[in-house]
């Protein structure tokens, strides 16, 4: 189970303004690795941002052929960042054990250099952060995406949009569009296609993962910790609070399953609550009568 001082850590890492996203990936990584050592995988990074650096360099004195609506400077140093990190590094998207815990920690897909597309878009972009290029994450539904925003005074110029999980590849927005139309998740109105990640999202989306992998594998402890740290990157996340209750409860920790369950409870009771919703309150009811009955026992 991960200390209190640890989970206190992550979150001044995973609020801090600091773009660093690879401190606070490494302490995630501390729930299946307790012992790791994140120095070593922090200047893993910081070789391959230097060795990015030299390749975009050499990339922007070479003419290339962009695309069209497509700047020429950014389409260099993004193709020169995909030839390097998944052409010669062989980083790839993990489609055959897309469910092995590993694909989200950090230090284990710089191990085997394979992920899935939110942590292999967070390897890209600190390496791009190294190397100087401005890279942003995009909370695409299903599929993390990236973008490098086109620069501004350039007109007729879209952004690229970047898909980590295949290699790199650049996607246009009606691309995008196809994907969402599939999976029946177009966007309502005017909503934006291709919003942007901030940190604490990001970092969200890993835990989110995790705790779903381990619930599915009844590893209870580690999904609790997962938990935790959902808890820490938003504290008003109240569907962390009932599930850190129905996780307690798991491991037969009933003095924390009720105070979690009952503040849930009562925290939730201002929220519009819809036929699935009003089911799930009376189940939690039961569990918490079901609970004071348990504790009084123990008194």
């Amino acid at each position: 189970m991960l200390k209190e001082n640890q989970v206190r850590s992550f979150t001044q890492a995973a609020l801090s303004p600091d773009p660093d996203l690879a401190v606070a990936a490494l302490m995630i990584a501390r729930v299946e690795y307790p012992q790791l050592d994140a120095g070593p995988y922090l200047d893993r990074l910081d070789a391959i941002g230097r060795e990015a650096t030299r390749r975009l360099a050499a990339a922007m004195e070479t003419p290339v052929n962009a695309p069209s609506r497509t700047d020429p400077h950014d389409y260099a140093r993004i193709t020169a960042l995909n030839d390097y990190l998944f052409g010669e590094l062989r980083f790839v998207g993990n489609n055959v054990t897309y469910e092995d815990p590993r694909n989200s920690y950090l230090n284990a897909v710089l191990d085997r250099r394979t992920g899935i597309p939110i942590t292999l878009a967070l390897v890209y972009l600190e390496v791009a952060r190294r190397a100087g290029v401005y890279v942003e994450g995009v909370n695409f539904p299903g599929h993390f995406l990236l973008r490098c925003p086109a620069r501004r005074g350039l007109p007729n110029t879209d952004d690229l949009i970047i898909d980590p999980f295949n290699g790199g590849a650049l996607l246009s927005e009606e691309a995008c569009r196809a994907r969402l139309r599939r999976r029946e998740d177009e966007p309502a109105g005017d909503a934006p296609l291709l919003v942007h990640a901030t940190k604490p999202q990001i970092l969200a989306r890993v835990l989110l993962n995790l705790k779903r992998l381990y619930v599915q594998m009844h590893s209870f402890p580690q999904a609790l910790d997962v938990t935790e740290l959902l808890r820490a990157v938003d504290p008003s996340a109240i569907n962390e609070l009932r599930d850190r209750g129905l996780l307690a409860y798991h491991l037969r920790d009933f003095s924390g399953a009720l105070r979690d369950l009952q503040a849930y409870l009562r925290l939730s009771k201002s929220t519009e609550l819809d036929d699935n919703d009003r089911a799930e309150h009376a189940q939690i009811w039961e569990h918490v009568k079901t609970l004071h009955r348990r504790v009084a026992s123990f008194n």
